[in-house]
């Protein structure tokens, strides 16, 4: 028995567009901007408590945008690259 088998033709085509891949660097600059505003406002002291843990910034600003970019990336999967 000889083994002649064809090379598969392979499809080089990504399953995202430039389009899709756009929004998801931007959707990960959004996550990582909300993690950059959560990040901080301990104290240089371990005896001492800092009252800067629980201001807007850190309990509803960063985690409403970390969710925003989660939206963003949701998006960038679902949107079709091949719609003008």
């Amino acid at each position: 028995m000889s083994n002649n088998t064809k090379p598969q033709h392979q499809d080089k085509n990504f399953v995202f567009g430039k389009k899709n891949y756009k929004f998801m660097f931007i959707g990960l600059a959004v996550i990582a901007l909300g993690f950059i505003l959560m990040a901080g406002g301990g104290s240089d002291d371990p005896n001492e408590f800092n009252e800067a843990v629980y201001n807007f910034q850190r309990i509803r600003l960063a985690p409403t945008i970390v969710l925003i970019g989660f939206g963003i990336q949701v998006f960038a999967i679902l949107v079709n690259p091949n719609k003008k």
